[in-house]
């Protein structure tokens, strides 16, 4: 049997505009997707023929498997909320090609998962997806994704896809995070509705056809994701906060925001440096950035959602075994 675990992510700034090019600054969060693989006489999922329906990014990863590799069963263990814009299948996705190229004997780079799960990610979203997620479920810390990355990243590979739009190019980039004797923490809020990123992505792109003036919202995100990396990288916390609020206030004007994500966001920003709806919107997740988590987290659950705290640094997807 061959383990692998990948963390989630929770995306800082430029969701959706790093579908058109845009930047997009996520980090890696503590809680994950666990992966095991062990020899089965044909594929299955926990113990159940694998359905490609239901799990369609497994299919994905499986498709590029060598044709004489055997045939295995998934053990899935998650601590993320799923369809909560976590990424949980993205992690899903990550883990699992460590794991099946462990299983069958072959080493693969964290570089070859990110790639392998940006393709599944893909195939499961009608044919519309970044690297934001994958990458940073892969490489862990703080992950930079854009059609040109700024000065500040650190170039590590890049990704291009075929779309409904035309090909897509990204390259992917990492920022390393001063030390901070004290730094914030991240509180993810769960709002009990999943969130589709395919459908929201998609409604995103029908809106942009349908009304080419709201494609502004996604340049203004973009401008807005590089000067929130800045105040990243120098640790100025305020500023960031200050950016998370200027890309939620974009997204809400795309439709993406809810009215209980409203609510949690509204709640804690008293006790936040910022706070933002965070993956795909329309439902799902919205986080704060904050050095209260205890008391933001407090808020956020007694809003009716569920909460989740998660240090700033955090490593990224590994082989248990």
């Amino acid at each position: 049997m061959a383990e692998a675990r990948a963390p989630g992510k929770a995306i800082l700034f430029g969701e959706h505009a790093v579908v058109y090019g845009h930047p997009a600054v996520a980090v890696a969060i503590k809680a994950g997707v666990q992966v095991a693989v062990s020899v089965n006489k044909e594929w299955a999922v926990e113990g159940r023929p694998l359905d490609p329906t239901r799990h369609p990014h497994l299919k994905s990863i499986i498709s590029r498997m060598p044709r004489e590799s055997g045939t295995y069963s998934f053990q899935i263990s998650s601590t993320l909320f799923s369809a909560a814009g976590q990424g949980s299948s993205a992690a899903l996705s990550v883990a699992a090609h460590l794991a099946l190229r462990k299983q069958i004997g072959e080493i693969s780079s964290t570089i070859d998962a990110a790639k392998s799960a940006h393709l599944a990610e893909a195939d499961a979203q009608s044919g519309r997806a970044s690297p934001t997620d994958t990458a940073t479920s892969a490489l862990g810390g703080c992950i930079v994704v854009s059609s040109s990355l700024p000065p500040i990243a650190k170039h590590v590979f890049s990704a291009e896809l075929k779309t409904s739009e035309g090909l897509r190019k990204w390259d992917v980039g990492t920022v390393d995070l001063q030390d901070d004797s004290n730094p914030p923490s991240l509180v993810l809020g769960f709002t009990g509705n999943s969130s589709k990123t395919g459908k929201m992505v998609a409604m995103v792109a029908d809106l942009i056809s349908s009304n080419p003036e709201k494609k502004h919202d996604l340049d203004s995100i973009g401008e807005i994701t590089e000067v929130g990396l800045i105040a990243l990288a120098s640790s100025q916390w305020e500023a960031v906060g200050m950016a998370m609020n200027a890309c939620h206030d974009r997204l809400v004007s795309l439709n993406l925001s809810t009215p209980h994500l409203e609510r949690l966001i509204e709640s804690v920003r008293p006790h936040s440096f910022g706070a933002k709806l965070t993956g795909a919107g329309g439902g799902g997740c919205m986080m704060a950035l904050t050095k209260e988590p205890a008391r933001v987290a407090q808020m956020i659950e007694l809003c009716g959602a569920k909460a989740m705290i998660s240090p700033l640094h955090n490593k990224g997807a590994q082989i248990l075994g």
